[in-house]
């Protein structure tokens, strides 16, 4: 078995990370850093509470490093990780900056030491679907992608998450956007940002409200929404297509059932009750969505330590999303 030691165990430690590495038989959940240690007790009794990442590292045993800490430790905890010479989980954005960033991929190279991000909306249920439609062609040559993610939260709150800066890895455009444009370049390629708008409108130290159009060497245009400022939200993706277009509305519903304390293997898991919509307006079809399933990154993780297959996630996809971050930021402090 992976025995695994996982930093932090807030939403994303315990909800994202925590129910799939003691799920899959492949790994034990061996130590977590936490002050939560009633709470981590009740939920994976198996598991040690450890204080620190210097404990955690010299707990015995350990094959995995999951850093699931706030995104401004991300570096820190990840380079103790790999000077270690554990395998090495970040939480995406990885970094907060794209020259941070390529020093922990080159650190990791040169350590020999594997090293993969934890972008888990490449599972999501809405983009599965929407990415077996383009490799099949059903849809054409695409020409538009919209994406959103989008919330009505109109009072911002104490949260890291709202106080932090981009400077440090805070705001909605690292936040979400490390999601967005890392779908939009594995499904359409490279691309460069033309334009974008990225606007604090709570007050506070962090971005919330945030647009990006990227015009991709393959010809594709990719629009971005991403904002906890939107009483009405669009759909979820709206994509544009020479022979068809594809509608799909709302998140995928992993995140809130595994908040709710649904848990891996329930079959109910990442499915979602509305189905998408695709062709044209003249003759329309309802298309039901494939179920999410975000345990395939641990799937493919333990494939990758185990057997040598390629990691889940090459890091390098999400350094080229945290390239195209820092541009935006740049546009617009002008």
């Amino acid at each position: 078995m992976i025995r695994v030691g996982l930093i932090g165990y807030g939403v994303a430690g315990r909800v994202f990370h925590a129910p799939f590495l003691a799920a899959d038989p492949a790994f034990e959940l061996a130590a977590v850093v936490t002050s939560q240690t009633d709470r981590l007790a009740a939920d994976h009794p198996g598991a040690v509470a450890v204080p620190d990442v210097d404990a955690l590292l010299a707990h015995p045993g350990l094959d995995l490093v999951v850093v699931a800490s706030p995104t401004p430790l991300h570096v820190e905890h990840a380079a103790a990780s790999i000077d270690a010479g554990l395998a090495t989980v970040v939480d995406k954005p990885f970094a907060p900056g794209a020259a941070s960033g390529r020093a922990l991929l080159e650190r990791a190279e040169a350590a020999g030491v594997p090293f993969t991000v934890f972008q888990n909306r490449r599972w999501d249920g809405d983009f599965l679907t929407l990415r077996r439609l383009i490799e099949d062609g059903a849809l054409g040559d695409v020409r538009r992608f919209e994406s959103r993610f989008e919330w009505w939260k109109p009072s911002a709150d104490e949260s890291w998450k709202s106080t932090t800066g981009a400077g440090e890895g805070g705001g909605i455009l690292f936040d979400l956007g490390a999601h967005l444009i890392d779908q939009a370049l594995l499904l359409f390629g490279p691309a460069r940002a033309v334009h974008s708008e990225v606007r604090n409108r709570r007050g506070g130290g962090a971005d919330d409200d945030a647009f990006a159009v990227l015009e991709h060497e393959s010809g594709t245009t990719s629009h971005l929404w991403m904002s906890a400022v939107a009483p009405i939200a669009g759909p979820r993706f709206r994509v544009l297509g020479s022979r068809s277009g594809f509608v799909s509305w709302g998140l995928d519903p992993q995140e809130g059932q595994l908040g709710g304390g649904m848990r891996p293997g329930d079959p109910r898991l990442g499915r979602a009750i509305a189905p998408a919509r695709v062709g044209t307006d003249a003759h329309p079809d309802e298309l039901p969505l494939v179920p999410g399933d975000y345990a395939e990154f641990y799937r493919r993780l333990a494939s990758s330590l185990q057997g040598g297959a390629a990691l889940p996630v090459d890091p390098r996809d999400s350094l080229a999303a945290l390239e195209l971050i820092d541009t935006i930021h740049t546009q617009n402090r002008k």
